[in-house]
């Protein structure tokens, strides 16, 4: 994901095929070390190809994968038929009153 990164970045900045080494550079001047065999193989999938247009391609592809909510959680299963016991009913825990907020041990009122 990084040698991508680095690789858009400097097609952004008007490097239309940017070569290994430049993707080294723009790598090494944020102190992060170049994978080999991986931006070897970035730079061979990308060669000659348009970057706009591997994009726009990938986005259409995206469009076409569900990402909507994932619904609601598995239900619980049932009991089982005759044999055995129900569970008992766990009691709602108890509430903890609020403690109410005083100003009075700071000596100022908002309306004073």
């Amino acid at each position: 994901m990084k040698h991508l990164a680095a690789y858009l970045l400097l097609g952004l900045g008007g490097n239309t095929s940017p070569s290994a080494e430049d993707v080294k550079g723009v790598l090494s001047s944020v102190g992060i070390d170049a994978d080999e065999e991986r931006l070897e193989k970035l730079i061979k999938e990308l060669e000659g190809k348009d970057i706009q247009e591997l994009i726009k391609e990938g986005s259409g592809k995206l469009a076409s994968v569900p990402s909507g909510g994932g619904g609601g959680g598995a239900a619980a299963p049932a009991a089982a038929a005759g044999g055995e016991a129900a569970a008992a009913p766990e009691k709602p825990a108890e509430k903890e009153p609020e403690p109410e907020d005083s100003d009075e041990d700071m000596g100022l009122g908002l309306f004073d």
